[in-house]
This record gives structure tokens, sequence and C-alpha cells, in this order.
């Protein structure tokens, strides 16, 4: 017998439920009428993956109790069609005045409408990004469920459904398998990180080859805040070959044919290819931006451009996910600027044909240096002069940014967001970072294969040579460069991922050659700059280990390794 399956790999929005669930009730419909009869969605489609604490509110689960009812009914006509959503369920108990949670991270399968089977998550997880047990307390039991029209004999394929988590461990497929599974489906959303889908996929691998089951494994797409969901739903034959993989970063329905030979049951669909771990970080921006920017619904961006790198690559990223029409840059020079920052700036917005604007800071820097002149009168110039051209520059951004509507995207990189070189209030100032989770290496990496590839079809490279290759500078006194301050941005990137990124000790990684002058001034600049990451904004999370719900460390603390 045969069994067609839809993975609807969809982006959802959350709190959206009736857009949701108007999501998950239209690729049912339309997957139904080419066949299907069992379509999964990802994990907490109806309110979107994660919540938050909107799961602590009882009228939010109502509302999601109330979508599920929604979809169940709309789709009560499909005869034989069976569609797994993920909800939240439950809601807080109290015994003796104290709150025991009986919620849970769920998913129901849909059939003719009502609801056949509901299955509760059995592995939380708490770490990273995640902290499900906040919100939510384990299942216990397995779901077995039969799916498709049955054959001559009067079997269905029996289905056992896990969540995320789940296929991690060994336990629940294994009791999934004793409880007469034939195929293991797994609704997901697991956000992204650089190389996170070879690592599913590998996982997952492991699982189907120890319990000699077949695997979908269903998985969310789209930015979410800070974090992003690649989607690349695949399928595993039982023997851990890939039969089907659906493309990475955009939505879109995986139909696998599901058979069943000899007792043993089979998965064939389309395989998209492998990528480079450079396209998918590319992707990963352009989708951050793209779903920051349409789910909160502001209608254009503006950024700072500079003439250096990080400014570049935000500038391309952004023309590249919301296009040339909705992003405006603006040049703001002062005394230091080069003229080949003039250059190299115009040269770029010229490229994508973004508006371009150009706005000297000097009569305002001059202004404040006059009404400061009697407190600092006797000292030298030093970091405050340039942290005050740095503010005028946010001041003038952010004005922008009030009158017309439009979010300022920030350019510091994650390199300065450790190290503290950034200027609170100043090019911190601003909505939106997208590239703080990537190390200046990074930046200059990805820059180059931008210009190498034209994935958004822009017809040209977009950032001039010479913004990559000349030595980067804040440009906020005469012939200033970042190394200046900083150790070379290849020692100091390698300290940071291995300090802040992997939990090795400074005496591991001056063991692995790093003098220990660099490693101690790069782990001190780590620690006394927290004061500053917690005030900066949101961005996006590419690396495994990011500032932000990734790191946790208190502000105010004395200990020193």
């Amino acid at each position: 017998m045969t069994l067609k399956l839809c993975v609807a790999q969809l982006d959802f929005v959350v709190g959206d439920m009736a857009g949701n669930a108007k999501k998950i009730i239209e690729s049912a419909r339309s997957a139904y009428a080419d066949g299907v009869r069992l379509l999964l969605t990802p994990e907490l489609s109806i309110c979107g993956y994660a919540a938050e604490d909107l799961f602590l509110r009882a009228a939010f689960i109502a509302a999601c109790d109330d979508a599920v009812k929604t979809v169940a009914r709309e789709l009560a006509g499909l005869k034989d069609m069976s569609v797994v959503v993920g909800h939240p369920t439950g809601g807080d108990s109290r015994t003796r005045s104290v709150a025991v949670s009986r919620r849970h991270n769920a998913a129901s399968v849909l059939r003719e409408g009502a609801v056949i089977a509901t299955y509760a998550k059995r592995e939380l997880p708490n770490y990273q990004v995640f902290d499900e047990r906040r919100y939510f307390t384990p299942g216990h039991d397995v779901c077995v469920f039969e799916a498709g029209e049955a054959d001559k004999m009067g079997q269905k394929i029996k289905v056992g459904l896990l969540i995320c988590e789940d296929a991690w461990f060994e336990a629940p497929a294994r009791q999934t398998q004793a409880a007469g599974a034939e195929l293991l489906v797994v609704i997901n959303a697991s956000p992204f990180h650089v190389g996170k889908g070879d690592e599913r996929e590998q996982m997952m691998r492991e699982r189907v080859r120890a319990c000699g089951l077949p695997l979908v494994y269903a998985h969310l797409v789209g930015g979410q805040d800070e974090v992003v969901f690649e989607g690349r739903s695949f399928a595993l034959n039982a023997n851990g070959e890939v039969a089907a993989r659906a493309p990475s970063f955009i939505q879109n329905e995986l139909v696998i044919q599901v058979s069943r030979a000899y007792e043993a049951i089979y998965l064939a669909a389309d395989i998209a290819p492998e990528r480079s771990l450079d396209a998918d970080l590319w992707d990963a921006l352009v989708l951050g931006v793209r779903d920051y920017i349409g789910k909160n619904g502001f209608p254009s961006v503006l950024l700072g451009l500079s003439g250096g790198i990080d400014s570049a690559l935000v500038l391309a990223v952004a023309v590249d996910a919301l296009g040339k029409d909705r992003v405006r840059t603006i040049m703001m020079p002062s005394p230091y600027t080069a003229d080949i920052s003039w250059i190299d700036a115009r040269d770029m917005a010229a490229r994508l044909g973004v508006r371009y604007d150009e706005i000297s800071i000097v009569p305002e820097f001059e202004a404040f240096k006059k009404s400061l002149a009697g407190e600092f009168q006797g000292l030298a110039e030093d970091t405050t002069e340039e942290n005050i051209q740095a503010r005028i520059r946010g001041t003038l951004l952010m004005a922008l940014s009030n009158k017309f509507g439009s979010i300022v995207l920030t350019t510091g990189n994650k390199s300065e967001m450790a190290t503290g070189y950034c200027t609170l209030y100043g090019d911190m100032a601003g909505g939106f970072a997208v590239i703080k989770d990537l190390a200046k290496t990074t930046v200059f990496r990805l820059a180059r294969w931008r210009n190498e590839h034209d994935p958004y079809g822009t017809g040209q490279a977009p950032i001039p040579e010479r913004i990559i290759t000349r030595p980067p500078s804040a440009e906020l006194r005469p012939n200033q460069t970042d190394q200046d301050s900083l150790p070379a941005y290849e020692v100091l990137d390698a300290i940071l991922e291995r300090y802040m990124e992997n939990d090795q000790s400074i005496e591991e990684i001056i063991a692995a050659g790093f003098a220990r002058l660099d490693v101690e001034k790069v782990t001190r600049l780590i620690k006394i700059n927290e004061y500053k990451r917690r005030q900066a904004p949101v961005g996006i999370r590419v690396t495994h280990r990011s500032f932000g719900k990734d790191w946790r460390y208190p502000i105010s603390n004395k200990f020193r390794a």
C-alpha cells in the first residue's frame, strides 16, 4: 500500500493563531487535492515558536485551543485526511496555594473534524536559547495513529509521533516502535546556527538505524526575533539514507511517497542539494531581516553607511531581504572621515540603487565641544570626543527613524560587541542588529562570498573591493585603525570563539598557542562590557552561542578565573 505525505514547511507568526490556522487549512486543502492523506506541520504551528511568557497566559492557551478546533472543523470534509498540528495545552492548577504547571508542548492529530490523538512532548530542552521547562511539563505517553486509506487487507500505515527533542533521545523512539509504529514523524522548531542542518540529519540517521524505522522530519521556517529557522525538512529511510529534503530558508510543501513492501516502509521524494555554510549563513541573515521587518510592520529600514565593511555588509543583506526601495542610507562624515570613505559609500549605494544622503556632523561636533569647553578645560581630547561623534550619528539616525517610521539597522559585529568596541547611544543606537553574531573575520569572508554570488539577482558585486581590503577604522580620530586598540582580528576572533562559544578556560586557550597578554586582554574586555551588551538591540543568532539568550552573565561580578 502507499500513502502520500506532505510536510508543510511554513513560516508562522507568533500569536497570530487565526493567520496560522488559515495557513494550515489552505495547505491541507491544497495537499488533499493532490492526493495527500497525511499533512505534518511544525512544532507549535498553531501559535508560532517560541511564544515565551505568552505561554503563561490562560487567554493565550484558550486562543490556541480555539484555533485547533477551527482547523479541525474547516477540514472535516476531507475524508481519510490526517493533519498534525503543534500547539500548547493545559494551564496551571493550585494545590495549597502552590501553582502547579500542567501545560504541555503538544501535537494533535486531526481527522474529519475530530481530534483523534494528542501527544505531549517528553524531552524538554533547557539549554542555549531553549527554556521549555519554564513553561511546560513533560509528557510520558507514546502516540501511534493510523494514516491514509486502508488497503485490501484493511491495513493502514501506523505512524509514531514525536516532537523535536524527543527524537534526540533513544527511549521515545524505541517505545513508540514497541507500540506498533512503522514510521516515525517528528515535528520540529529547531533554531538555525551554522552547521546545524547537518547535525540534525546525522542525529536522526543514528535514530533510524537504532530503531530500524524510517523517519520524516518536519521543520519550521522563518525568523522570530533573534532566531531563524531554516526549514530543510527531510526524510530518511530505515537504513539512514536521505529519501527527501526540502529547500532551506523558504516555505515549501514537501510531498513524500510512503510505500509498504514486504512488511517494510520506504520513503521517496525530491532531494534538495546540499548547500555551502556561507550560503546558509547569508540566507539566514536575509530571512532574519525580512521577517523581523515584516512581522513587526516596519515600512522600511535605514542605516548609517560609513564606507566600511560592516555597514556595507548590512546594506547588502538589507537590499537582498527587502529590495532597494525599502532601504535608505545616510553617510555622516566627521572631520576625520577619509575621502575614500565618501567615494566607496557613494559607489556602493549606486550599485544597489538605494537612496543615499549625506549629513555632515561637523557643525554638531563643534557645537558639542564648545558647550563642553568649560568643563573640559585643560584636558586632552580622548575617547570622549570620539564617542560624541558616534552619538551625534545615532541621534540623527533615530530622528529620521522617528519622523519617517523606518527602523534603524545597527552595524556592529560580534567582535565589537564582545570587546566593547562600540558606543552606547552611538553606533549601538537602533532597532535591529543584523550582524551582531558575526565575528569580524566572518564579516570579511561573507562579504567576499556575496560578491562572488548573486542569489537574489542584483546583477553585480554589491560591495566595492576597496571596502573589503582597506584596514577597518572607526574614523573618529586622525589615522585611526581598529588594530590600534585590539589584537589582530584573526587572533581576537579565535580567542572569542574558544572562550565565549566553546567555554574553554584562559589556560586552555594559552596552551593552544595564543599569547597570554592577548588572551587576558580579550577575556577581560568581554567581562567588563557586559553592561553594554545588555543595552544592545536584538539581532540575528547564527552561531551555537550568541550574546543574548545563550549568554547570561551578571554585570555586577567580581569573579575572575
